[in-house]
């Protein structure tokens, strides 16, 4: 993995793009539209279940962003800890618990630097929710503190875009209306396959497709993920405490073949 990302920010001390709150505010209705909440409660069911999780026992949901798993896990009587970067997708995970009459901790942490005397029994990091640092070191810092907040006989879980996964459902871009624009996505590979560059663009919901190339869009970003083979993580987690990690196709726990849906990793201490 020598494919290096231009404008690695994070030693300099400057932000990069998911910890800039305006990114969140604008884009976070797009990314996170009707049908991701609607799974919220089946996917909150499968956590359980794969865990094999007590009423109470406790849950941390790293990168938890508005809530959307971390109120579920809540409701399903688990002791829910929530850790983002972003002040305002907590403030907003607080207002969902409390709507819901549930109570969650939310910290307003770095993921690279994360470190806690509590463990858990479970640590959840879900729905492509790892992968965007500007290098493989800081990944595998936040990879890394992740897998040392489980507690021994505790269980690990991450749902996230692999390398195998982003081969098998290329696609070159969408044209799609959510939250009051019509998106445009455009999608390259970066390097041998390293990583995924992801441009959105937000135009007003009326603009005629054929104007598209033609018309600045309202709102233009582009992000990078970096795509991991699931072997290269299943790898890093047994050194760094883990005793026993799977991957798997979906939550369901089918195989990770070419029918996988996504890649789901169960790891247990």
């Amino acid at each position: 993995m020598q494919w290096r990302r231009k404008n690695a920010d994070y030693r300099q001390g400057m932000m990069q793009w998911f910890e800039k709150e305006d990114f969140w505010i604008n884009f976070a209705p797009i990314m996170f539209d009707e049908k991701r909440w609607a799974e919220a409660p089946t996917v909150a069911e499968y956590v359980k279940k794969i865990a094999g999780l007590k009423d109470g026992d406790s849950v941390l949901d790293a990168g938890c962003g508005l809530g959307r798993i971390s109120v579920e896990l809540a409701l399903l009587n688990l002791d829910v800890t929530g850790i983002d970067i972003i002040q305002a997708e907590l403030d907003a995970a607080k207002e969902s618990a409390d709507d819901e009459g549930v109570s969650l901790t939310l910290l307003n942490t770095d993921l690279r630097t994360y470190k806690t005397d509590k463990k858990f029994d479970c640590v959840v990091n879900l729905y492509t929710s790892f992968g965007y640092c500007d290098t493989i070191q800081e990944d595998m810092m936040i990879l890394e503190n992740m897998a040392n907040a489980v507690k021994e006989g505790g269980t690990f879980i991450m749902e996230c875009t692999s390398r195998e996964t982003a081969i098998m459902y290329w696609t070159d871009g969408e044209i799609f209306e959510r939250a009051g624009y019509k998106v445009v996505t455009e999608f390259k590979v970066e390097g041998a396959w390293e990583g995924l560059s992801s441009r959105w663009m937000l135009f007003p919901p009326d603009t005629p497709d054929t104007k598209l190339k033609s018309t600045k869009p309202l709102i233009d970003h582009t992000f990078i993920q970096r795509l991991y083979p699931a072997t290269f993580l299943r790898e890093r987690l047994l050194s760094y405490g883990l005793k026993e990690v799977n991957v798997y196709g979906d939550f369901d726990l089918s195989p990770y073949n070419e029918h996988a849906r996504t890649m789901i990793i169960v790891g247990k201490k």
